[in-house]
């Protein structure tokens, strides 16, 4: 009996009620061709899950999904700027207790992976970077050169170790890997900077397996040893072409694709992004038949709360604040049919004593019934403390992280009309003359020029400036809030650059909002209007605000987001964890106009209607490019096969409206033109930066059936396309498309990239460049 109790006792101590090992010896290393946990072949299949983006009340609810739909693993981002939101000034409670999170996780028989960046993109604000790295005015972001930069990233990577490196599993606890910063080939090509950032995390995890992630086409462009390498990939990808070139220089690797794509993000102002069960879930079964490891990215997208939502640029595209990503557990938490498809896939490839976990009860949902919010406060009536700057500078400079800025300052007397222009606006702004509207300018079409009338003496100038969210991806994360550089006004034959101004600074601090001057009664023009609602039993809900204009939301002191009336969105997430029986506090910043101050609950989103501010087509209507007096720079034909195609010109051009003919498609009767990805080589032979770059014009664009616009090509996202129209009356070749480079630029070749799935439809054949220093006639 004393055997048995003491076997009994043993087994407790080395093994949890979940089943995941508790022993200190516990191991998963890299084995030949496979991983190894234990010592055992051991297949990942993960769950990617955010935590700031899911109420903590529903997280274990969430992490029960994501067994229940056949996962053994959930794969989380470190937030390094909601952790750190000033510095030195850390915070991992609450909401932000990502420890609790991997516990929860450890909890319900599974594993985790951590991805702590310091950069993890996520279409997150600036990537996970804080702001406050923007202060330095020379600061040089994912740089080995910047030793503040590298001084700060260490700091939070040796202060997140601390909250996670005792549930590695060689501690007892459930995290399998770490990963080294995020997708950097997409960024860079530094090895010495990719070698640091991997020592900084050995330091801080001191016994996992460390692994990086990138693309297939570019995880060669480093090299970093003692990291396993896994490669990202969306649905419909040709698993066998994905992993072709990996595994010729990686011959023993495990195969892992560290993000499958099960959907993708949506922006404002363009439409509602979705990928059909069809497209992904043949390439997750060709993984689990090659016994390839996956992380579905998003398992469960969740919601962008408060300011967190990111941006991509070229073009600047901010995103909503749903982040519902199409995945297979919507942003609610409801299961979809991808839900019910990935569980049927997966319960067939379950490993030695593996189950399907028991599917969560369901959270209920309620409508809240519309209501009025009768109070309001207008912004004007309700200035902060001005800051006084010579000079206008961006919110940053300001210490100012998030929400809305307001610019001030004296216009001399006119007796005609002059143009104001806005050097650098990031990212929608109102211009006010003496309290009065005059106009809005959008980053977004890279608006910067206003009329403004004539002017009486000692005129007030305001110009209210909504920062949107930082960019996310790319080069361009370095992204200032406000106005960056200057501001002008000119009658066509003088320049004056603005000088002296006062400035107000709008935070997204609840306390903030609250405490503005309320009144009974409307406002008109920007402010705050303020209500209340009651219930008699709560839940989840979605609130209609169709009818208001660019803003924020907040309910019972938590701020539900951004919306925008541009759409795709058009309502807002409200968790039922954050509302109470009886009585309900609602405020809403509106920095444009309600058409109504009355709101509707509903029981679902509304994330696919847009309310369009400008064509989605980057054509105008009777528009028709001629080309008839024009001499091409290169001309020539692709080869009939997939992956990057190179092309070096005859000679070097210059130009900056550089213009892609599509004469004719592989497929004799193929009538599409479809391209992923188009980089343009300079006389240095370096890619030429985007950031400047600008649709001016495409011949068609496939809006109806999906989101496949002309600027699709220089997005940097190899998984998303231009295609010309498919859906009703195609139209037929040649295709063109048109892009401003921004400036002048000498180019020595291109290299082109058909959509990443390798479908044939729209593979280009014979194809003319043309290359101008004015524009093309159109």
């Amino acid at each position: 009996m004393k055997n048995k109790l003491l076997i009994v006792i043993l087994i407790s101590c080395l093994f949890g009620h979940d089943g995941i090992a508790q022993a200190q010896n516990n191991s998963f290393t890299l084995g030949k061709k496979e991983f190894l946990l234990n010592g055992k072949p051991f297949i990942i299949r993960a769950a990617e899950l955010h935590y700031p983006r899911i109420p903590k009340q529903y997280w274990e609810q969430r992490i029960q999904l994501c067994k229940a739909m056949g996962m053994n693993t959930v794969c989380i981002y470190l937030f390094w700027n909601i952790h750190e939101q000033k510095p030195d000034q850390y915070d991992f409670t609450g909401q932000n207790d990502v420890a609790e999170f991997v516990r929860l996780i450890q909890k319900n028989g599974m594993y985790c992976i951590v991805r702590p960046g310091p950069y993890v993109c996520a279409e997150w604000d600036m990537g996970g970077l804080p702001w406050w790295l923007l202060k330095k005015k020379d600061i040089h972001l994912r740089e080995l050169s910047d030793s503040y930069f590298m001084e700060r990233t260490k700091k939070f990577l040796d202060v997140a170790g601390k909250q996670l490196a005792p549930l590695q599993i060689q501690n007892g606890g459930n995290i399998l890997m770490v990963q080294v910063e995020n997708e950097y080939a997409a960024f860079g090509s530094d090895s010495a900077y990719m070698k640091t950032m991997r020592d900084n995390v050995r330091k801080a995890f001191d016994k996992v397996q460390l692994f990086r992630c990138d693309w297939g086409s570019n995880f060669n462009n480093y090299k970093l040893d003692d990291v396993a390498v896994s490669l990202n990939f969306g649905a419909g990808a040709d698993i066998d072409k994905e992993f072709k070139v990996f595994q010729e220089v990686n011959p023993t690797a495990p195969l892992m694709c560290s993000e499958y794509w099960t959907g993708w993000y949506d922006r404002w102002g363009k439409p509602h992004e979705t990928r059909s069960v069809d497209s992904f879930i043949g390439s997750l079964k060709d993984m689990m038949d090659r016994k390839i490891s996956f992380s579905l990215y998003m398992a469960h997208g969740g919601t962008s709360f408060g300011q967190w939502g990111g941006a991509n640029d070229a073009p600047f595209s901010p995103m909503t604040t749903s982040y519902d990503y199409n995945a297979p557990i919507g942003e609610q938490g409801n299961t979809t049919e991808k839900f019910f498809a990935i569980r049927n896939l997966l319960k067939n490839y379950l490993q030695e004593d593996e189950k399907l976990g028991e599917i969560p009860a369901a959270i209920p949902v309620i409508e809240i019934p519309t209501f009025e919010l009768k109070e309001s406060a207008s912004l004007f009536a309700n200035l902060p403390l001005a800051k006084k700057s010579e000079n206008i500078q961006s919110m940053e400079n300001f210490d100012q992280g998030w929400g809305r800025i307001l610019y001030r300052t004296k216009l001399v007397a006119s007796t005609t009309k002059q143009k104001m222009v806005i050097a650098d606006l990031h990212d929608w702004a109102t211009v006010f003359i003496n309290g009065k509207a005059i106009g809005r300018l959008d980053r977004r079409k890279g608006e910067n020029t206003i009329e403004i009338p004539a002017l009486p003496k000692n005129s007030q100038l305001d110009i209210l400036v909504e920062a949107l969210g930082r960019v996310n991806y790319g080069n361009t994360i370095l992204d200032r809030k406000g106005i960056t550089e200057k501001v002008e006004v000119t009658n066509g034959s003088t320049t004056k650059d603005l000088k002296n101004w006062e400035v107000y600074n709008f935070p997204v601090d609840y306390a903030f909002q609250k405490n503005v001057k309320y009144q009974t009664g409307a406002i008109n023009g920007p402010g705050w209007h303020k209500g209340t609602f009651n219930l008699t039993k709560v839940g989840d809900a979605f609130l209609d605000v169709s009818t208001w204009g660019i803003g924020m939301v907040w309910v019972n002191g938590h701020n539900l987001g951004r919306f925008w009336k541009i759409g795709p969105q058009q309502t807002l997430y409200v968790p039922g964890a954050w509302l109470l029986q009886g009585k309900n506090e609602i405020i809403i910043l509106d920095v444009d106009k309600p058409i109504s101050t009355k709101v509707t609950g509903l029981a679902k989103p509304i994330l696919d209607k847009i309310n369009i501010d400008g064509s989605l087509l980057n054509r105008k209507v009777g528009q028709k490019l001629d080309l008839s007096l024009e001499t091409p720079v290169q001309s020539g034909t692709f080869t009939n096969d997939n992956g990057w195609k190179n092309v070096d010109f005859q000679k070097v051009s210059t130009g900056r409206y550089f213009c892609l003919e599509v004469l004719n498609s592989q497929k004799a009767d193929d009538a599409l033109t479809t391209l992923s990805e188009l980089e343009l080589i300079g006389a240095d032979g370096k890619k030429i930066p985007v950031a400047k770059w600008k649709i001016v014009y495409a011949d068609s664009e496939e809006v109806t059936s999906g989101n496949y616009t002309a600027e699709k090509v220089f997005d940097k996202q190899e998984s998303t396309f231009w295609q010309t129209q498919s859906v009703g009356a195609k139209p037929v070749h040649p295709h063109q498309i048109i892009i401003d480079l921004g400036e002048v630029e000498a180019i020595k070749g291109l290299r082109y990239l058909h959509r990443f799935d390798n479908k044939p439809e729209g593979m280009i054949k014979d194809y003319k460049v043309f290359l101008k220093s004015v524009p093309f006639k159109l």
